[in-house]
């Protein structure tokens, strides 16, 4: 989060739901922590975004760009199931948007292009908040690609 960021923001993004994001062409699970969230640039644009790169998933495609409403290069991303661009990735954050109030998370899924599935805890089939989950990586698609570290970036 921010150093600038309002503690009621700060609260805001620690209380949304978290939730495993499928493909609408294919019906592939490309995300496996998502959550609702706006785009810095326009607030009236309701994108999913996740802070974990989820690689076993989702491919790169094409080449960096940017936008006219700020510097941050971007890549967009497709399922790996079917093909189809399903969102982008923000490989490198310009100055001004790590400025802004942000919640960290730098890889972004299209609402037309995901639908979401809310996960909900086992024992009391409660919605899990953003608050309420575990930092850990998903060590399975981890270790499948190699990764040594305790974070997979």
């Amino acid at each position: 989060m921010s150093p600038t960021c309002p503690t009621n923001n700060a609260q805001q993004h620690r209380s949304k739901n978290v939730c495993r994001l499928y493909c609408r062409y294919c019906h592939s699970n490309v995300c496996t922590r998502g959550m609702r969230a706006l785009l810095l640039a326009d607030n009236r644009i309701e994108l999913f975004s996740t802070d974990m790169p989820p690689m076993l998933r989702i491919q790169l495609v094409g080449v960096d760009y940017t936008t006219r409403s700020c510097r941050c290069k971007i890549r967009n991303v497709a399922c790996l199931g079917c093909g189809n661009e399903i969102g982008y990735h923000i490989t490198q954050p310009c100055a001004e948007c790590l400025k802004a109030c942000n919640n960290g998370h730098f890889w972004m899924f299209l609402t037309e292009s995901v639908y979401p599935v809310e996960m909900k805890d086992p024992k009391s089939s409660a919605a899990v908040v953003w608050a309420n989950l575990s930092p850990d990586i998903d060590l399975e698609e981890c270790s499948a690609i190699g990764c040594q570290d305790t974070v997979c970036r």
